[in-house]
């Protein structure tokens, strides 16, 4: 098993923790991984995207020309990212700042509505975190446990107050993959 995703938006979107979050937690789990970023100088609110491959066997390049999986999380990077998705290729994006539909119908599109269900929750950040949720628990790519576990790691110390918010947002997106709000 190979797999092949990309994740794209604006810097501050949490693209490059996105792309880390499933990396980390395909290493957690033996799994071969590679995590390759890419963003203009700008940082925030520049272009931001990342790679991210996962398999069973050692990976011969961090580079991606056709993912598997898009994400995407604003409209420049669908216009700009669609086109390299695999034919039957899965696109995630967050409909609550891309009002178009993606202009093919050799794909699954995914749309969800992350920033305003971010929103909801409290906290506008985790939108990156729902559409993780929804993405883990379609394609099991990796085991949600992990990724809770990964989170008590990384929310602790001066920033555990963020983990229950981070785990209410991915359970959300698990929740979205079962219910009309995808």
């Amino acid at each position: 098993m190979i797999t092949e995703l990309l994740f794209a938006g604006f810097g501050g979107q949490g693209i490059m923790t996105m792309g880390q979050a499933i990396a980390y937690a395909g290493m957690h789990e033996g799994k071969h991984v590679t995590w390759f970023p890419s963003y203009g100088p700008e940082m925030r609110g520049g272009t931001a995207n990342c790679s991210v491959v996962i398999a069973d066997e050692p990976i011969g390049s961090p580079l991606i020309s056709e993912p598997d999986i898009l994400v995407v999380m604003n409209r420049p990077s669908l216009d700009k990212f669609q086109k390299n998705l695999k034919k039957k290729g899965l696109l995630y994006y967050n409909a609550s700042l891309i009002n178009v539909k993606p202009g093919r119908e050799d794909i699954e599109s995914l749309p969800i509505r992350a920033s305003q269900l971010a929103k909801e929750l409290g906290n506008y950040k985790v939108a990156n975190m729902i559409i993780i949720g929804a993405l883990i628990e379609k394609t099991g790519i990796i085991k949600t446990e992990t990724m809770f576990e990964l989170f008590k790691k990384n929310f602790s110390g001066p920033k555990k107050d963020l983990l229950w918010v981070n785990e209410l947002a991915l359970q959300k997106g698990k929740e979205l993959f079962h219910s009309s709000l995808v």
